[in-house]
């Protein structure tokens, strides 16, 4: 009778329970021997070896108002990758191998094969840099949400040595800057790009084709955001910092991995910025400054290394260029563009 009366308002309980038993057998597929009881329970279950003196990592972030172009194009995978990519991302610029995640996943209906896309994506995600899915929550909440609107958020855990923790210290005037290309957007400026082509009235405008893409519209900004674990795991020992750059772009986010009496010198144009941006810039009329604010404007990472570690890392990370360098700051901001 409860159950029937819960229905009533909403939420249904049985096929609640049918979401979680295919959600096991989807995080059943990203379990190693580490993970014990994975049979479902209130918690996760993680054994942790192989580290002398560990230092956890965690992270938690969402993919944004990406998931509103996700939703219009009734793709789910991609997104649900990136809710695992993006905060693996974070966790490796301290070091970090990352060990387990879970997700939050928030709906007013239950769209089976939306959820089964978008745990697919998840489970994609985890066994690309070897991490576990240990747990999750789902919730249907029909008051907060309507029609098919939703809400992810992601949750990594990983490990360091102490050792080998990438600290702010550790970073030199006369080191190098060399960044890594990104694959797109990532899922950083969507509420600017849903305003610039004007998405939410105009969906039609995601099938259209704009000179210099590879895609249409709405393929090009749902291209998953590059995971860089493995590619950077093997050149871990030969940088002093790593910086993922998203929301803020490399003004924003470079500062965080900075000492304070040192700032990053960049060379402007020592990169090729793609053409999703340029698109971007030139549909919506934004400033040089806006953009490089907002955007990762084609780097996704940015490692600070020293200068003679620069030929092992580009001959391990072939797509990867020297941007710029690190000097000593004056009185002036943290991040300086030249050329």
């Amino acid at each position: 009778m409860a159950s029937e009366a819960y229905r009533q308002s909403g939420v249904d309980l049985d096929q609640m329970d049918g979401l979680k038993e295919r959600i096991k057998g989807f995080a059943a597929s990203t379990h190693g021997p580490e993970v014990l009881d994975s049979s479902g329970s209130f918690a996760g279950l993680y054994q942790l070896a192989g580290y002398r003196q560990p230092v956890l990592v965690a992270s938690t972030d969402g993919v944004g108002t990406k998931i509103k172009i996700a939703a219009q194009l009734g793709h789910f995978e991609s997104v649900g990758q990136d809710l695992v990519t993006l905060n693996v991302n974070d966790v490796l610029t301290r070091g970090a191998k990352p060990l387990f995640f879970l997700d939050y996943i928030a709906f007013s209906n239950l769209d089976t094969q939306r959820m089964d896309t978008l745990m697919r994506g998840i489970a994609w995600g985890c066994r690309e840099v070897g991490c576990a899915l240990i747990g999750g929550e789902t919730a249907q909440m029909p008051q907060v949400y309507s029609g098919g609107d939703m809400d992810l958020a992601g949750f990594v855990v990983g490990a360091v040595e102490r050792d080998d923790l990438l600290e702010s210290r550790n970073i030199k005037a006369g080191n190098v800057l060399v960044g890594v290309p990104s694959s797109g957007l990532h899922t950083n400026g969507f509420s600017l790009v849903r305003q610039v082509f004007g998405t939410d009235d105009n969906p039609s405008v995601l099938h259209r084709r704009f000179d210099g893409l590879h895609h249409r519209l709405g393929e090009e900004l749902l291209i998953a955001h590059r995971s860089y674990y493995p590619l950077m795991a093997p050149v871990l020992g030969l940088i002093n910092g790593l910086a993922h750059i998203t929301g803020g772009g490399l003004p924003g986010k470079l500062p965080a991995i900075l000492p304070d009496d040192l700032a990053a010198e960049i060379q402007s144009g020592s990169w090729p910025v793609l053409p999703i941006f340029q698109v971007i810039q030139k549909e919506g009329g934004i400033s040089d400054l806006e953009m490089y604010r907002v955007f990762n404007m084609g780097l996704g990472m940015v490692a600070v290394c020293p200068e003679e570690n620069v030929p092992k890392i580009l001959e391990i990370l072939p797509d990867a260029v020297v941007i710029g360098k690190m000097i000593a700051r004056g009185d002036g901001e943290q991040v300086v563009f030249r050329g």
